[in-house]
């Protein structure tokens, strides 16, 4: 009698789970084994009064022990007892002793790992594990309707949480969520723009350095609208296997269309949307192949009515032509870095969960956190609460901020590291010098602090924003911005007479000013000419290329340009300097006892030409508190910095 394959595929489940029971049986009989851990006394004692009726004994020579199991009278049959006795010849002959007069039952194990239990573990158990896997394989591929273990399902996924982000939590985006409020206002009332003809826009794209809040724009647009909101990564398109990922691309759109309205947001769409012909595949990569289905699905034949496509991606110019043409992604929105309004609205919706101290204002902290996105702003609040917690705070104090700005720019402290006295001058005199031209040029970037406490690579540092937020720079502002920079090494030559290593940070900056200047701005003798410019689309290897538009002898010709404008800057730092050599000497001495100086200490310093003492300020210098400290009775504290001071006096 033959068997129905149907019937076949029926049956199986149902025999394998009845193996699979048995299996389980065999294991909980041999769990529901009670054993008593006796002591070597307890032992000694049945065997003394011939109470033991068989024993097992197994040797440990690395442990120096015997291993004796065994049933006692009066023990059910499913208990037993087991204890460790000392391995010596004595103990044996006790128990030799006891069976020639009580006759019980004596086994040797001579294999030492032969316990039921790890027979149990090792021949039994893999075979349960493998049954359990050939179950769920055979059951998966019996439901799955031949497609691969679902590999070519599409993982993206519905946004469920409760707690729906709106516009309100987006702060310093009031432009960019202009742009998107019609998408809003399209899926609450599509008819109002069809009566009109208007067609909405199929994608957006949303373009920004990381941590600019592409992200959370997309999360409130979809709790604006109340409408479904799926989320997807492009790499998750991308895969191994040939094609899955426009298996995948195919699949999200059947989806999106059962819930249409809806929102579909690909993060990191450059992972997927890289321009066509650049990979090592050619025009039969996977990773194309899945572009082309998503720029069918997007606009092709089939319609794709109510589906609104959001993306987000920091590489705009490696992405596909034909991603970005209107029909697709009809509209590019650039999220770009916050100003000083934007970056106050950021904190303050960051500091809500926050205790600030009356020092600390939003509107001042703003103002110090120029290029800062809000991811960044929010760590430096994170960052601020979590010293103050560990420095014992109630509230978060400007100390705690500026420590936090110097963690997120700079990196923690190197408290260990400390300096000769030559190097702690050198390295005063470098950040005066930083201090002084910013102080004396109007263009120049101001110096909101400035300290010679080391830090990651550097030294010492000078935190320079410039005084107001403009999108363009003229000549002279970056003239004296590569002053500014120069001016660490100027003070160094004329002080010392010799230089140091620490301003090739400085140099490096300087120096791609003044290219830039030469060859992109038009800002030399040169003409007004743009000799270079970055790359647009064009992926080679690792990096991004400029292009040169110039022969050899125009190459030299930017080589001169570039080091007049290095070395008029330097003259010119050196003339301020020189100028105000006792400035100099004034704010390094200051900062060689202090270790740091923030603005409004520098500001005070300038004009009444001494640090401002506790009245004026409301804190203690280091000679105050090395008073404190030796009055105390701390150890060391002749060595220690402020800070070091402040905390061990707290302590």
């Amino acid at each position: 009698m033959k068997i129905n394959k149907n019937v076949k595929k029926g049956i199986m489940p149902y025999i394998l789970l009845a193996v699979f029971a048995l299996f389980i049986l065999i294991a909980l009989d041999f769990a529901g084994q009670k054993v008593n851990v006796l002591t070597y006394d307890e032992f000694e004692g049945h065997l003394v009064n011939n109470e033991i009726e068989e024993i097992e004994i197994t040797p440990r020579d690395r442990a120096k022990v015997y291993e004796i199991s065994g049933k006692i009278e009066g023990y059910d049959k499913k208990e037993s007892f087991f204890v460790r006795v000392p391995f010596s010849e004595e103990v044996m002959s006790r128990i030799l002793l006891a069976r020639e007069d009580a006759g019980f039952k004596f086994e040797t194990n001579t294999d030492p790992e032969s316990s039921t239990l790890l027979l149990f573990l090792v021949n039994v158990l893999p075979i349960i594990a493998l049954i359990g896997f050939a179950f769920f394989f055979f059951t998966r591929q019996m439901g799955g309707a031949n497609k691969s273990l679902d590999f070519g399902k599409s993982r993206a996924k519905l946004n469920e949480d409760t707690n729906k982000v709106t516009f309100k939590d987006v702060a310093g985006l009031e432009e960019e969520k202009e742009e998107v409020s019609e998408l809003i206002d399209f899926l609450k009332n599509p008819k109002k723009f069809q009566a009109l003809g208007a067609r909405i826009p199929k994608g957006v794209l949303l373009v920004g350095p990381p941590g600019t809040g592409k992200t959370l724009l997309a999360k409130a647009v979809a709790g604006e609208a109340s409408v479904p909101f799926y989320f997807i990564s492009g790499s998750d398109f991308v895969e191994l296997f040939v094609g899955i990922g426009a298996s995948r691309v195919r699949d999200m759109f059947r989806q999106a269309k059962h819930t249409a309205p809806c929102l579909i947001f690909i993060d990191e769409i450059d992972a997927v949307g890289r321009q066509r012909g650049t990979g090592l595949g050619g025009g039969h990569d996977e990773r194309e192949q899945t572009l082309n289905q998503l720029l069918t699905e997007m606009d092709g034949f089939g319609a794709n009515e109510g589906i609104i496509i959001i993306a987000a991606t920091n590489r705009p110019d490696v992405l596909d032509p034909a991603l970005l043409r209107p029909g697709r992604f009809d509209r590019q929105i650039t999220v770009n870095l916050p100003d000083a309004k934007g970056r106050e609205e950021i904190l303050a919706v960051h500091a809500k969960n926050k205790i600030l101290a009356p020092s600390v204002t939003l509107k001042n902290l703003a103002k110090r956190t120029v290029g800062f996105s809000g991811a960044d702003l929010e760590n430096l609040l994170n960052e601020s609460a979590l010293l103050a917690v560990r420095r014992n705070k109630k509230a978060i104090t400007m100390s705690e901020v500026d420590e936090a700005t110097d963690r997120v720019l700079m990196g923690p402290a190197k408290k260990s590291k400390k300096y000769t006295e030559k190097e702690k001058s050198l390295v005063a005199h470098h950040e005066a010098g930083h201090v002084v031209l910013g102080l004396k040029l109007n263009d120049a970037n101001d110096v909101q602090k400035v300290t010679i406490i080391p830090r990651s690579y550097a030294g010492g540092y000078a935190m320079m924003v410039p005084k107001e937020e403009r999108y363009t720079q003229t000549k002279r502002e970056l003239m004296e911005r590569i002053t500014g920079l120069l001016g660490g090494r100027v003070a160094e030559e004329l002080v010392f007479g010799e230089i140091t290593t620490g301003a090739h940070n400085d140099f490096s900056k300087a120096t791609k000013i003044a290219r830039s200047m030469v060859t992109e701005y038009g800002m030399s003798d040169l003409g007004p000419i743009q000799l270079e410019h970055q790359d647009e689309g064009v992926f080679l290897g690792r990096d991004y290329t400029k292009s040169r538009n110039f022969s050899n002898e125009v190459a030299h010709e930017i080589d001169v340009e570039m080091r007049k404008i290095i070395n008029d800057c330097y003259e010119k730092a050196k003339q301020i300097i020189n100028e105000n050599m006792d400035l100099l000497k004034l704010i390094a001495e200051t900062l060689i006892e202090h270790e740091t100086l923030t603005k409004e200490q520098i500001d005070y310093l300038v004009e009444k030409g001494k640090m401002p003492t506790e009245e004026n300020t409301g804190e203690k210098s280091i000679v105050e508190l090395r008073a404190l400290a030796k009055e105390k009775g701390i150890k060391g504290y002749t060595k220690m910095n402020k800070k070091e001071l402040e905390d061990a006096l707290k302590e």
